[in-house]
C-alpha cells in the first residue's frame, strides 16, 4: 500500500503560530493571509490539516485551553482560595511574561470585536469563559467547605468578581497596560479577599 505524502509542516508549531497570531489581533482582526504567512504554509495546506478559518480557531482555542490547564501550573490545585485568585489575576496581568510575549488573555481578545458573522465564535468563547468560572466557583465552594472561606462567602459571586476584574485586567493589558500597573490591580483586589473563619477558641 502505498505511503501517504507527509505534511510539510509539523502541526502543533503551526498551532502555536496560529495562537500568536489570533491572541495578538482577535478573530475578525486576523485574516488567512496572516495566519498562512505567519503558519509557513500554504492556504491548501492549511485547508487540509485545519479546515477553515473557523475549525482553525476552535483547535487553537483547545490548544490555549490546555497550555492554560497544565496540571504543573493549575492555580486550582493551591491549598488556599486566596494563592489561586492571586496567581490567576497575575497570569492576566502579565506577571512573568516575556517581552514579545501577546498581551491580554485570548479568551477575552479574540471576541473583543465580532460582527454578527462571527456570532458563532463570539458565543464559543462566551461558553468557554463561563466553563472556567464554573471551575472557580466550585473550587471556590470545596475551600469554603474545607474552612478556608467563611460560611456568608457567596463563591458563585466571588467566582464571577474574579473573572470580572481577570476580563478587565486583559482589556487593559490589550490597550497598553503594564504589569506592574496590573499587579498593582491584583494587590487591591487581594486586599479585599475574604479571610478564613478565625479559629474557635480552645
Amino acid at each position: 500500500m502505498a505511503m501517504g505524502r507527509p505534511r510539510e509542516f509539523d502541526v502543533d508549531r503551526a498551532l502555536d503560530q496560529a495562537l500568536d497570531v489570533f491572541w495578538r489581533h482577535g478573530y475578525e482582526g486576523t485574516s488567512l493571509s496572516d495566519l498562512t504567512e505567519a503558519m509557513g504554509v500554504t492556504r491548501p495546506s492549511l485547508y487540509a490539516a485545519f479546515g477553515n478559518k473557523e475549525e482553525l480557531f476552535r483547535k487553537v482555542l483547545d490548544r490555549y485551553g490546555a497550555m492554560r490547564t497544565d496540571p504543573s501550573c493549575d492555580v486550582l490545585n493551591e491549598p488556599t482560595s486566596r494563592r489561586a485568585v492571586e496567581r490567576l489575576l497575575l497570569s492576566f496581568a502579565g506577571a512573568g511574561s516575556g517581552d514579545d510575549a501577546p498581551r491580554g488573555c485570548l479568551m477575552v481578545q479574540g471576541a473583543l470585536v465580532c460582527s454578527e458573522a462571527s456570532d458563532a465564535i463570539r458565543q464559543e468563547l462566551t461558553a468557554r469563559r463561563a466553563q472556567g468560572e464554573a471551575r472557580l466557583r466550585d473550587r471556590l465552594e470545596e475551600w469554603q467547605a474545607a474552612g478556608d472561606l467563611p460560611a456568608d462567602a457567596n463563591p458563585e459571586c466571588l467566582a464571577r468578581y474574579v473573572m470580572a476584574v481577570a476580563n478587565g485586567m486583559a482589556v487593559q493589558a490589550t490597550g497598553g497596560a503594564s504589569p506592574d500597573d496590573l499587579k498593582n490591580v491584583v494587590e487591591l483586589t487581594m486586599k479585599g479577599w475574604p479571610a478564613p473563619p478565625a479559629a474557635a477558641p480552645a
